[in-house]
Parts: structure tokens; C-alpha cells; sequence
């Protein structure tokens, strides 16, 4: 499979281009086979062929996990998602979800880890008994609609994403409307939040999947589960306003057992934004903490502790410090909630170059990483946050995991093409929003959206000045917003067609 196969991207910096690529060849080593898994360990393990049946059976088929791992996780096959959708076809972002739908138990829990031999749980840490994980299958499925247009998908996922919805609000809600939950299910493992009971970034995870609930539901024009799930919305938002925000320092905090603030300020206290719970002015004096170099407006955005707070470690340490592309990702399309595509493009741009430079080393003091693992080469985990470079946890030789696509391609792919190019796509509504900062030759060729193939690129033709060029099988409408002064739409017939900028301004 060639990188032909998948979406072309065109971009002034051909380095971006060349990470693009790469990252598309790379996730061939991440799409396991079930089948050959189960085969290899049978053999290996001298399991009799019965029961290897049976273990068969639990996981069949195609998905994506980090090679060697024996287990798939859910947190990969959500953020997986989100590029994979990207991918012509060539990756199905469906089956590694459908993994964790399709174990759910009777009682509606969905566990956060399954064995690849087994097909069971497996109960990583101690403080979470019952596997709980990030609750953000409904904000991947309203994703991967507006992909596909796929509403059969949705009526066929909400009563499971229901029954999961009630199994986390019978175990964690209390009667304050918070959730109170382990903080390894917040994935933030070794945080600085060794008192807290309420995380703000889980709470903030629960309201945009009764946000993403309530839009599944409209999709399927079932009215009372929408407002149901739109009363859930609002009352988490009103409660994680009225009890984290602190009007002080302006930002969100997690809580202690009595209510009370944990003052460390932490990259979960920018879920809010993606949640849409701030309004302008709280949202703006977050926004102004990402931009401030003392807090988290660090050379690499953003880190997972400000770099303000004693906690803050420059090497990382885990999430005292680290930057992790998936929290990047995050806090990115949390400022797009916000009409700050600007700052958004700018971040992701700071971000890439970072991951560009920590694949290739610069002297003998950045040669290696610190277990002795070449940088050269490679995607990572987590990174530095002051300079370039895989981060660093004390405690765990086996930090950060070289090549963890799950994360770092949502920067190489979903960002760059999302907010770097500037390209938003939706095939339920038959449009594609085009954001163009500055006027460089960029663009996205031959991406497959159902039976839709896209090209849209601007180009410098001759004397005629900066040329659009749009080609597409099927009617679709398009926005394009020129450097901030013109904002258009325009329906593009079926066939090719081009477009001269200056006609547009």
C-alpha cells in the first residue's frame, strides 16, 4: 500500500508534507489481525486448538492497537478515530470502537482495556476496579457521522452508548451533580491532584458526551432523548461553572472531598472549553493563560502542568510537565469552540515543528533518548515542553512509547489537516469550510468521503493570481473564509471548477 492510496496534502513546508506521509505508512505496523494474533500465541503457548477457538471469537478481525501491546485500549480506538476517518477507506476508524460496544455487559459498563488473547478485561490499576475510561465515544461518533453520513450507524450505537451512560451515573454521580472518580480514569496518571475527588476534566468529558448525546439524538429526531440529554448538559455546565471556576486566578480547578479548590493549574483545566461550559469572558482569560510564556504558553504547546506551578518538571515527568499531542489536540479544538482559529493554526504549526525537530537530533546531548532509544526517526508519546525531545517519567522506563500513533498522529494528520490546510468537513450537511490564513500554496487531494472524491487547492496561476481549484463527483456548498476578510459561500456543482481570490475579496 502506497501513500498514493491516501489523501494528497499540498503545503508550503515540505517537511509537514513528508510527516503526513510517513505517519500514513507507519500505521500499516499498528492494524492487527486478530486472527494471526490469537494463531501465534496458541502456538507459542501450546493452547489446545478448542480453546483457542474460543478466544478467537471474543476479538475477530481487523483493528488498530500499538504493535506488541496485549491489549486495546479505549482511549486509542477514539482518538484513532479521528485521523483514521481520513484515511480514503484504506483503515476503518469503526471496528476498533465496535471492540469495546460489542463487550459491553449487561449492566451497561463498557471497560476501558481488553485482552487481545482473551478478549476480556484486564484491570490495569488499582484504584479503578471497574476499568472506567474516558467517556468520549459519542463525541467520536458525532465525528465519524460527519464523515460518513452514516445514520444507520447511530440508531444501531445509542441504545449502547445509553446503557453506558447510565452505568457511569449509577456508580460515579453524586448527589452534588459531579462525578467523583479514580484518577487513573482520567488517564492522567502521576498529576499533581493527590487530594482530588472531583477532576474537572472528567466532569468536563461527561458533559460533551451529554452535548454529543443530545446532538446523536436529533440526528435520529428522537426529541425527548434529546432533551434529556440537553438537561444533563446544562446542569453539569452550570455545576462545573458554579463550583470549579475560580473568578481569582480565572481558570478551573479540581475539587476535594468537601467542594473545595485543588489551586493547581493543569492542561485538564481546558476541557471546559471543549465542552463549551466557559463563556466569553472565562474563556478568554484561558485563553490568555495559553499565550502567557509563564504559564502555558510554553515553546512546545501546551504542557500538562503550568509551568507557573512548583509540580512543574521541564523534563516532563509524566503529566508534571510533558506535552501530549492528544491533550494538544484537545485544548486546539477547544479554542476552534471559540472562533480562535488563529491561535488554533499557530499552536498546531509550534506543535509540529516540535515533533519534526524531536525526530531529528541536534548535538550529543539530545542524540539519544534517555533510555538510550535513538529520537531519530520517530514519533513519541510525549514530549518536551521547553525544547525539543522525548519527555521523561522518573519512575517508568518504559515512558514515553516510541511510534504511539494513537496519539501523535491526531498531530501529523488530523491536525494538519484540519487546522493547518484549514479544511473542515461535513458529508451529512454537503459542506467543506476552508479557512484560509495567508495566501501559500496548500491544500487536500483526493480524499474519499463516502463515494465523494475532494480536491480543493490554491495555486498561484500566472498572471490570473491566486487560483482555487475545487473538484468533486457530488454537489456540495463551499465556505471559504480569506485571511479574515471574506467569508463566502458558494455552491460547487458536481465536475471541476476554479475560483480567482481576487474576484472573492
Amino acid at each position: 500500500m502506497t501513500k498514493r492510496d491516501f489523501p494528497k496534502i499540498h503545503f508550503y513546508d515540505q517537511d509537514f508534507v513528508d510527516i503526513y506521509d510517513k505517519t500514513w505508512a507507519w500505521i500499516a505496523d499498528f492494524w492487527n489481525n486478530c486472527s494471526e494474533k490469537i494463531a501465534a500465541l496458541s502456538a507459542e503457548k501450546r493452547i489446545l486448538p478448542a480453546e483457542a477457538g474460543k478466544a478467537e471469537k471474543r476479538i475477530s478481525g481487523r483493528f488498530f492497537s500499538h504493535p506488541g501491546s496485549p491489549v486495546v485500549l479505549q482511549s486509542d480506538a477514539i482518538f484513532a478515530s479521528f485521523f483514521l476517518v481520513y484515511s480514503n477507506r484504506i483503515y476503518q476508524a469503526y471496528p476498533t470502537i465496535d471492540i469495546f460496544y460489542d463487550r459491553q455487559e449487561q449492566n451497561g459498563a463498557i471497560r476501558s482495556v481488553y485482552s487481545i488473547e482473551t478478549g476480556l478485561t484486564v484491570t490495569e490499576q488499582r484504584d479503578n476496579p471497574e476499568n472506567l475510561g474516558l467517556p468520549l465515544f459519542a463525541w467520536a461518533e458525532f465525528n465519524l457521522y460527519h464523515k460518513s453520513a452514516n445514520k444507520k450507524r447511530i440508531k444501531e450505537i445509542m441504545p449502547k452508548l445509553n446503557k453506558y451512560v447510565a452505568w457511569i451515573d449509577s456508580l460515579y454521580k453524586c448527589p452534588n451533580g459531579l462525578y467523583a472518580v479514580p484518577l487513573s480514569a482520567t488517564g492522567m496518571l502521576n498529576a499533581p491532584w493527590e487530594d482530588t475527588v472531583y477532576p474537572v476534566d472528567f466532569n468536563s468529558m461527561m458533559a460533551i458526551n451529554a452535548l454529543y448525546m443530545g446532538s446523536l439524538s436529533d440526528i435520529l429526531n428522537d426529541r425527548d432523548l434529546g432533551i434529556h440529554y440537553k438537561r444533563q448538559y446544562f446542569a453539569l455546565k452550570y455545576c462545573i461553572n458554579q463550583k470549579m471556576w475560580d473568578q481569582e486566578t480565572g481558570f478551573y480547578y479540581n475539587l476535594d472531598k468537601d467542594e473545595k479548590h485543588i489551586p493547581i493549574k493543569t492542561i485538564a483545566g481546558y476541557w471546559p472549553l471543549l465542552a463549551e461550559i466557559s463563556n466569553e469572558d472565562k474563556a478568554e482569560q484561558l485563553v490568555k493563560k495559553l499565550q502567557d510564556p509563564h504559564v502555558f504558553g510554553s515553546p512546545h504547546p501546551f504542557p500538562s502542568v503550568a509551568l507557573d506551578e512548583a509540580s512543574f518538571d521541564k523534563q516532563g515527568n509524566g503529566f508534571r510537565g510533558s506535552v501530549f499531542p492528544y491533550l494538544t489536540f484537545m485544548v486546539i479544538k477547544g479554542l476552534e469552540r471559540y472562533n480562535r482559529h488563529d491561535l488554533a493554526r499557530e499552536c498546531a504549526i509550534r506543535h509540529l515543528y516540535f515533533i519534526l525537530d524531536s525526530m531529528l537530533p541536534e548535538g550529543n546531548a539530545h542524540s539519544t533518548h534517555h533510555n538510550g532509544i535513538p529520537h531519530k526517526g520517530r514519533l513519541w508519546e510525549a514530549y518536551l515542553p521547553l525544547q525539543e525531545g522525548a519527555a521523561r517519567w522518573y519512575e517508568r522506563v518504559d515512558f514515553p512509547r516510541e511510534q504511539y500513533l494513537s496519539y501523535a498522529a491526531l498531530s501529523t494528520i488530523c491536525l494538519m489537516i484540519e487546522n493547518i490546510v484549514g479544511l473542515s468537513i461535513s458529508l451529512p450537511r454537503k459542506t467543506v469550510d476552508w479557512i484560509i490564513p495567508n495566501m501559500e500554496v496548500m491544500g487536500i487531494e483526493n480524499l474519499s468521503l463516502k463515494k465523494n472524491m475532494i480536491t480543493i487547492l490554491s495555486n498561484r496561476s500566472g498572471n490570473r493570481g491566486w487560483e482555487i481549484y475545487a473538484e468533486s463527483e457530488k454537489l456540495y456548498y463551499f465556505t471559504i473564509n480569506i485571511l479574515d476578510k471574506k467569508k463566502k459561500t458558494l455552491p460547487i456543482p458536481s465536475g471541476k471548477c476554479s475560483m480567482l481570490i481576487d474576484k472573492l475579496l
